[in-house]
């Protein structure tokens, strides 16, 4: 099994903390997103580890890690950053490099045996409530059907009386699905024009979009259902909200 944490973006929403570094280089606790997420990947025992790069990406330089860059980082997003580091998909946990996490997450995924398991909040709502910078609306939403399978991954699900969670991030695919995923998306970019899932474009896709488009293939994509300590790094706001919420914590007692 390997990680492959994906770091291309230009973290615009993040000015001016990213206006020198790539955003999974922003610090709390004196360490940067991607150093503790390398920490809790090897703690779990996997070092073999990649990072896609785009964005400043001669500031990011940890030893012992595979790198590769995606070149067209300012035009491109996640599934084309996947792409760039196709060598290393195999049985492999991806990740964004804006997140915090608590180790135990990555344990799950671990222990996940199936195709394709992503995380998935149920109490997902509340961590928007004053998120003025990052609404609602641009939720990473998960429906599930009346039997709890996965039917559709997208941004802004408005569905009342539906049963409607959160994708928070991280995924693994099986190397089988690697293998799909990789053929797929391969001969998307061969072929496809236009928009794609919930993306402007192919190019602009991100992971939700490539989830969509293996379920509509008919793979079971299962969740893994997610109550740990877990944020996303997205804007000065949510910046602000981890420090708050971290500021009388030892990283260490949150095993980050």
């Amino acid at each position: 099994m390997n990680a492959i944490i994906l770091a291309a973006g230009l973290g615009t929403r993040l000015l001016p903390e990213t206006e020198n570094i790539p955003k999974g280089m922003v610090k709390l606790f004196d360490k940067s997103l991607i150093e503790m997420q390398i920490d809790i990947f090897k703690k779990c025992g996997i070092d073999d580890i990649s990072i896609v790069s785009g964005y400043l990406a001669e500031k990011i330089n940890f030893p012992s890690i595979t790198y590769f860059k995606n070149e067209n980082f300012s035009t491109t997003a996640g599934n084309e950053s996947v792409y760039c580091a196709k060598q290393k998909l195999n049985d492999t946990i991806i990740c964004y490099a804006d997140l915090i996490f608590d180790i135990s997450i990555i344990k799950k995924m671990i222990d996940f045996n199936g195709d394709v398991g992503i995380t998935v909040k149920s109490d997902w709502k509340p961590r928007y409530v004053g998120r003025t910078l990052h609404p609602i609306s641009e939720a990473d939403n998960v429906l599930f059907d009346e039997s709890g399978k996965i039917i559709e991954v997208r941004k802004n699900i408005q569905k009342p009386n539906s049963n409607v969670g959160e994708f928070l991030g991280i995924m693994r695919l099986s190397s089988k699905c690697s293998s799909l995923f990789l053929k797929r998306f391969s001969e998307l970019k061969e072929s496809h024009a236009g928009t794609f899932h919930n993306s402007p474009s192919l190019k602009q896709s991100i992971l939700n979009d490539m989830i969509q488009e293996l379920i509509d293939l008919g793979i079971n994509v299962e969740p893994v259902m997610i109550s740990e300590k877990w944020l996303e790094i997205d804007t000065p706001q949510d910046l602000d909200t981890a420090r708050k919420v971290f500021a009388n914590i030892n990283p260490t007692e949150l095993n980050i």
